[in-house]
């Protein structure tokens, strides 16, 4: 397994984050020291986490989907039953 670190030493890019609200930051700041890492390498960590994560093909989704629809069954909703969810706020 390759680090974080060692994976974005060869990248000469700089992002400088500001107007970071304090409580995001001591989120931060204490996920670093949990995890053994630096501020810098706890954000390349997350935004690794979040943005190269496994993608979902439109396929997988589509059979996911189908297979959550299946597990329904034959349920009928009234246009009522429909009207009143979106009046509760449920989608």
């Amino acid at each position: 397994m390759v680090s974080v670190w060692n994976r974005y030493v060869e990248m000469a890019i700089t992002i400088t984050l500001k107007n970071i609200p304090e409580d995001l930051y001591l989120h931060l700041k204490q996920a670093a020291q949990a995890n053994h890492r630096s501020i810098n390498s706890e954000v390349l960590a997350c935004l690794e986490k979040t943005l190269m994560s496994a993608r979902v093909t439109s396929e997988e989704r589509l059979a996911r989907a189908r297979k959550l629809r299946l597990a329904l069954g034959p349920v009928m909703f009234e246009p009522e039953d429909i009207a009143d969810a979106i009046e509760q706020g449920r989608p």
